[in-house]
Order: C-alpha cells, then structure tokens, then sequence
C-alpha cells in the first residue's frame, strides 16, 4: 500500500489518499479535490471510496463532491447521520482497497462520531486517526456542544475520550504508524507535536493522554486551557455532514468589481502596510497575503456564520487564491462581492510613534487582543485591558478611549485585525497598532 499525506498548513490540516493495487481511498479531504486527483491520475489509480474520520469543524470536507464527480463511495459512522448518500463505516465494518483491508473503530473523544482507520496490507499497520489521537495529544472535547447530528456535552465527551485511550487502541501493534488529520498550530488540540506522523509505541511512551492516571486526573487535563472556538466551527460541523457544493460552482457566483467602494461589513485582505496607507472606512483587515497566513481561522472567528460580507483585495490575480481560501470553511454563500479599490477617498491609519509609546507608556490604553490562555502565561503590559480578538467586536464599546489606543498581540498578525475593528467601531477613537515584537516593550 501507498500512502501520502497533503498538508494545508494555515489549518494544519493532513489529509491522505492510500493506493493498492490501482484502487485509491481518499480519506478527511479538504474543499478543493483536485490534488487527489492528481495524485490518482499519476498513480493510475481509480478513486473508489472517500472516508470521513468526523464531521470536521476547522474548514469544508469535499467527499460529496468526490463522489459526484468520481463515483467513489462514501463511508463514515452511522452516528454521523450524514444527508449524503453513503455508507456506514464503524465497528466490526470493512472494505478492500486493492489488497489493503480498511476497518473501523469507533473512537468518541473529539466527537461522539469520531472513527479510527486501521489499514493492514501483509504485516503493515496504519492508523489514520482523525482528530482522537494527535502527535502528543487528543482532540478537544468541546466542539459538539451545539452542533452536528450528536450534540454531546465537553464532559461527557471527556470521559468517552479516557475510554477511548485506556480500550479502543490496546490490541493495535506497537509499530503501528500512526496518521491524524491535524498537527501543531490547528485548534483541535491544545499541545500537538510539530511531527506529521508517530508511531502507536511512541504515542504510548510520550503522549500524557497514555499516561497513568486516573479518569478525573485525564479529564482535568483534557479540558484545561482548551483554546478559544472559533464561531465558523458549529458551521462547518453542519455543513460536513449535509455535504458541500461543488467547489467551482460555488465561487463561480461571487460577483467582482474592479475600482469601486461598497458599504456594510468589508475584510480587507491586503497587507498591514497596504491597508494603513488606505481603505474603505469601517473595513477590517485579515490579511490573506502569504500562504501560510491563520486567514481562514480568523475570518470564521471575526465573522459569523451567515453574516453577510465583501471582500477587499489587492490585484485582480489573487481573485481565484481568496476565493479558494474563503470557501475552505464554507463562507463563499454570504460573500457579497469581491473588489479591488479606487485610488480617491480613501481612510488612511495613523503610525504609532514608538519611541513615545516606549517613554509614556501611561498615555495610552492599552489593549492586549492575544487569546485568554496566553494573557494566563504573562501579560506583556501590567495595564493593559484584555480583550480577546475572536470577541472583539462584541467588546469594543467596553473600551475607554479618552487616551489613544494602542493594539497588540504576539508577533502583529492579529493586531492588525485588532486595531481595524477598534478604528471602524469606536468613532471618534485614536487607534494604534503595535504592530511589532512585543517583547521589547514587556514591563
């Protein structure tokens, strides 16, 4: 058996497709298919199933387009209670991949329709775990609280996710390789590895969750410091499991506009310095101008599911990368417009002067946007008020501004979110963006 994993790394998502014998399995796709069809065509193999470990609440699986436009059966728990045609994949289930036979252990932790693949082909075992066992960690327990066909809450599914480590994993060799569908910086775990692989015995010896302890000892661990849950997450669960449209239809309907203003709620995606020398008045900036960028995470954490938006960009060629990468979690449906901007009446942001803030740092309000469990580890500012960027709309009125304001996080991505949506809500409002090492300036 073959397999290769593909990496969408602002999401730290893998997904796999695994080939025997000409015959292909694609498993936790990401929206857009066409590497797997690639990667099929240069293996002359025939995609025959597409596997869902979960209903995936960081970005839009394309299984249900797969299956449109290849055939390939779709297979995943019966607990999932997907409205696509497919076919149930849990305990004691199996099919064939050429000569690698796939089974399925249902594996509750992350959600209560989480599955594990075990492939075996000779004396080989993989396991593709979805977002149970990560590399040094377990999933998180709290996303199924509102919504999916199972809503479980973060405690009970604690406990299925002790039961999962202690039994589900005890008869699988130690040699077992071991694939997940996320790895460090994704916010399905707390404290993934950077590794993309492990081992069954590795994960044994050194992840906590296989650790001795007891069941409320793994629980207290489990649901300690979770990171924030990003508003689009609830969404995604529901729109995994009625199934996605197609890709290019779906972007295809997104109207663009070149040189023109709109109104209503406008993400700029241009970068810090492009936005500061001038936009649209009320915009907020998540940029979106290198690959890597977390853009996907912070626009479903800043816009809500269904709010209605247009776009900002910067040239016309990056119209069909924006697009793809709005569409990754499902939000091209309340994309309003996408549009490139006039050179005339424009807002432009004042430029912090540093070397002032340095001096008479008691001039300023200071406002820290990082997430709570790292203000937990220290604030870089003794004075500064917190106000976590996922909440910061529904907080800016809360925020004096009777003293210029100056915005700052860790490293400046998201202060430049920040300061934008200080600026269009606080009217009248001085708004700073610290947008530099922060460090330097620690109390």
């Amino acid at each position: 058996m073959k397999v290769k994993q593909f990496k969408y790394d602002p999401l730290a998502h893998y997904s796999y497709a695994l080939i025997s014998d000409g015959e292909m399995a694609i498993i936790d796709p990401e929206r857009n298919p066409m590497q797997y069809y690639a990667f099929a065509k240069t293996n002359k193999a025939k995609i025959i199933a597409v596997i869902e470990t979960h209903p995936h609440a960081d970005f839009v699986s394309s299984h249900w387009q797969i299956h449109q436009e290849t055939g390939a059966t779709i297979y995943n728990s019966k607990k999932l209670g997907a409205d696509y045609p497919h076919k149930p994949f849990d305990e004691g289930d199996s099919i064939k991949i050429g000569q690698t036979a796939l089974s399925a252990i249902n594996t509750p932790g992350h959600s209560p329709d989480s599955i594990t693949i075990v492939a075996k082909e000779g004396k080989g075992t993989i396991l593709f775990t979805g977002d149970t066992l990560l590399i040094g960690d377990v999933g998180r327990p709290d996303l199924r609280e509102k919504a999916g066909n199972m809503k479980s809450k973060r405690q009970e599914m604690a406990e299925s996710m002790y039961h999962t480590v202690q039994h589900k994993f005890k008869n699988l060799p130690d040699e077992a390789i071991i694939y997940p569908a996320h790895g460090a910086g994704s916010l399905c775990g707390k404290s993934q590895s950077d590794a993309s692989s492990s081992t069954l015995g590795n994960e044994r010896r050194d992840n906590w969750a296989f650790k001795k302890q007891t069941q409320e000892q793994f629980i207290n661990e489990l649901l300690d410091s979770q990171p924030f849950i990003p508003s689009y997450f609830g969404y995604n669960v529901d729109v995994n499991r009625q199934g996605a449209a197609m890709l290019r239809n779906a972007i295809a309907e997104v109207p663009f506009k070149l040189n023109t203003t709109t109104e209503g709620l406008i993400v700029d995606v241009r970068q810090e310095s492009a936005f500061k020398k001038g936009h649209l008045k009320g915009s907020i900036n998540i940029q979106a101008s290198s690959e890597d960028a977390p853009f996907e995470t912070w626009l479903g954490a800043i816009i809500k599911p269904e709010e209605k938006f247009s776009l900002a960009i910067d040239v016309p060629k990056d119209l069909e990368t924006v697009l793809q990468r709005v569409a990754k979690i499902g939000y091209e449906k309340q994309l309003q417009m996408v549009l490139t901007l006039p050179k005339e009446n424009l807002v432009k942001t004042p430029l912090l002067d540093l070397q002032d803030f340095k001096n008479n740092p008691d001039h300023y309000t200071i406002v820290d946007i990082r997430n709570k469990s790292e203000v937990a580890e220290g604030k870089i500012f003794n004075s500064a008020l917190t106000h976590p960027l996922n909440q910061l709309r529904e907080t800016a009125a809360k925020i004096p501004s009777n003293k210029p304001i100056v915005v700052h996080c860790g490293g400046g991505y998201r202060s430049a979110a920040g300061s934008s949506i200080l600026e269009s809500q606080l009217n009248g409002a001085t708004v700073f963006d610290l947008s530099d090492d922060v460090t330097q300036f620690k109390d």
